[in-house]
């Protein structure tokens, strides 16, 4: 707990059954939830205060929200200010080459890396720290002159080069955080620097390859990492997603439903790099995706450490990994797997945290139990109880005779068992974020096309609204306090919507309206405070079923009183993902994700004529306050 957080606020926030005290309008609450069957749940939640007008105005924001924006840029509330960081092509080293489009492979290998994601920020004294951030993917349609339509061995190199972490050290001048190229902890990690395999998958037959006949010992690369995660030893966590994507076959290949399941094609989604490497070329190396899905380990303080994919943990396509220590000092990790009608996932380590011996923690999550969410509830009620399953071989129906040969096929098909023991499909679980009292879980469900219309992906109690076009935000409470319990109480925090022009559940929950309309929650995390921060990835068309929302957006959330205000909006096209601050929350680092993607009218953040650049933004208060207080 940082020496920054106000105590007072902290022992002010409610248990979970304290967001259940107050009564609501019938009629506003039809139009809301569209459920009679929810009145108890409403009437008890603190949007209903929002509703009948009693909602105590949040004490833990203290700025004036911000209108909807289409405008290509970054907007903040007045009385903050928001700059550039760093962006695709920027230098990282002293001799980095500056940036142009037409930068060859060479010069991506020293420079920031494409569509910057999921980041932490270590500091290392109080005017020197590391910035680690993930550079989730590319856009073809910028980082090449000829838009990607002419795939040479050396572009495949430079795409491979603009992905995956980036390791950057800051410095602080005159109040503010710079990047420092002369930095001797900078370091690029990209799809193919070595790392190994750790935990029960490291040396199975399907994670062979001529390259590696060890199964483990040297996977080349990391890539399409989303989200992430931080150890209190002092270690990043990159979280694989849509490895899939990348996989194609130069020959025609049977294809059996393991890969379907994980979305694994003849075709890829246009990257052509097995047309240069043959490790995407699943005729050719078809136990290469199998290496691919996985939370990454990196030392970012010693930059000759090889990265550890940690297999204990799951294969599936990771979103973040929000990690937390039990009041029994084992570790829990939550995780969510970031596809319509998948799940959430909880990994509990073996072995317990020793605080202050980094060494002996370094591989705790080496070892452990992952579990599989199961949600239960009332048909019309917004909230209910849960449990986790266990995955482990030989329980729960994980057996040889449904097709399981070991805790390694366990893991490495993490979907299939997850299927198999029962467990609820969700709508996209994205973010997870663990409030800092330790009792409340959150976890974001971006949206579901396919919710409530194909038969594999019916409504369900947590997931109650057909298609969902506009995702919502749940949050549980583990028994007594317990992470590594088994049984849970959850409920839904926001349903997001358009109360302007949809009814019922698609308007959203009472604490959205016109003033704070998003679609798609994506990433979201806490400050030391206890404010939630929402980060949205969703249509940015302004127009029908989203109208008035403008740009993707950040939002601030009070969990006590349920209100949230819009404190940050992006420019054309983009996505608003990554967030981190320096210790004393003067500081808020955030990603502006693909701006002025599939080509739409974007020139952030150089304006002119200039190529759109995905770019980390600094923002701070002009008075040098804390950030939202």
């Amino acid at each position: 707990m940082s020496k920054h957080i106000d105590q007072r606020q902290l022992d002010n926030e409610p248990e979970f059954n304290r967001f259940i005290d107050a009564a609501m309008n019938r009629r506003n609450f039809l139009r809301a939830a569209g459920a009679a069957g929810s009145v108890a749940f409403f009437a008890a939640s603190p949007v209903a205060k929002a509703v009948a007008g009693s909602m105590d105005k949040s004490k833990l924001m203290g700025f004036e929200a911000i209108p909807a924006s289409t405008a290509d840029t970054v907007v903040v509330p007045d009385g903050y200010v928001a700059e550039t960081l760093i962006s695709w092509g920027d230098a990282l080293f002293p001799n980095s080459p500056k940036f142009s489009q037409s930068n060859d492979s060479k010069a991506q290998e020293m420079q920031y890396g494409d569509n910057t994601d999921g980041m932490t920020f270590f500091p290392l004294s109080n005017d020197r720290a590391v910035l680690v951030a993930n550079n989730e993917y590319t856009n073809n349609e910028y980082l090449y002159t000829h838009q990607g339509k002419n795939i040479s061995a050396d572009d495949v190199r430079k795409g491979q080069a603009a992905h995956g972490v980036s390791i950057i050290e800051l410095v602080k001048k005159d109040g503010k955080w710079e990047v420092n190229t002369e930095g001797r902890l900078n370091r690029k990690i990209t799809a193919y620097t070595p790392m190994e395999m750790t935990g029960p998958a490291r040396g199975d037959d399907l994670l062979k390859t001529k390259a590696d006949p060890e199964g483990g010992e040297t996977i080349l690369g990391t890539y399409n990492n989303c989200a992430n995660g931080q150890t209190p030893w002092g270690t990043y966590l990159a979280c694989e997603e849509n490895f899939n994507g990348y996989f194609a076959a130069s020959e025609e290949v049977d294809l059996g439903p393991t890969y379907k399941r994980y979305g694994v094609k003849d075709k890829d989604w246009g990257y052509d790099w097995w047309k240069h490497d043959e490790r995407f070329d699943v005729a050719k190396t078809p136990n290469e995706p199998h290496r691919f899905g996985w939370v990454v380990e990196i030392d970012p303080m010693d930059p000759n450490s090889k990265p550890k994919k940690r297999s204990a943990l799951g294969r599936f396509k990771h979103e973040n990994a929000a990690l937390t220590i039990n009041k029994d000092g084992h570790v829990v990790v939550y995780l969510g797997d970031d596809e319509r009608g998948e799940h959430l996932y909880k990994f509990v380590s073996k072995n317990k945290y020793k605080p202050g011996t980094h060494a002996s923690n370094r591989d705790l999550l080496e070892e452990g139990t992952l579990y599989v969410a199961k949600f239960d509830g009332k048909e019309g009620e917004l909230n209910g109880k849960g449990e986790w399953v266990e995955l482990t071989f030989g329980k729960n129906g994980l057996t040889q005779e449904n097709g399981f040969k070991s805790q390694a096929e366990v893991m490495i098909f993490a979907r299939e068992a997850a299927t198999q023991v029962g467990a609820t499909t969700m709508d996209r679980p994205e973010w997870v974020a663990v409030h800092p009292d330790n009792k409340h879980v959150f976890c974001t469900l971006t949206n579901n096309k396919y919710r409530g219309v194909r038969e594999n992906q019916p409504l369900n109690v947590v997931n109650p609204r057909e298609k969902n076009p506009y995702g919502h935000i749940i949050r549980w409470e583990p028994q007594d306090g317990d992470h590594t319990a088994s049984d849970f109480k959850w409920d839904i925090f926001v349903m997001t919507g358009n109360p302007e022009v949809q009814e019922g559940l698609m308007a959203g929950t009472p604490n959205i309206n016109k003033d704070n309309m998003f679609n798609s929650p994506d990433g979201i995390g806490f400050d030391g405070a206890g404010r939630l921060w929402i980060q949205t990835d969703g249509k940015y068309s302004n127009e029908g079923n989203f109208a008035g929302m403008g740009n993707n957006q950040m939002l601030c959330a009070d969990t006590k009183t349920g209100e949230i205000r819009r404190f940050l909006t992006g420019p054309i096209a983009c996505e608003i993902t990554g967030l981190t601050f320096s210790p004393d929350y003067k500081t808020m680092f955030v990603g502006i994700q693909h701006p002025g993607e599939d080509l739409a009218p974007s020139h952030f953040p150089d304006g002119g004529d200039s190529v759109p650049r995905s770019t980390v933004m600094r923002i701070t208060r002009k008075d040098g306050g804390v950030i939202g207080a």
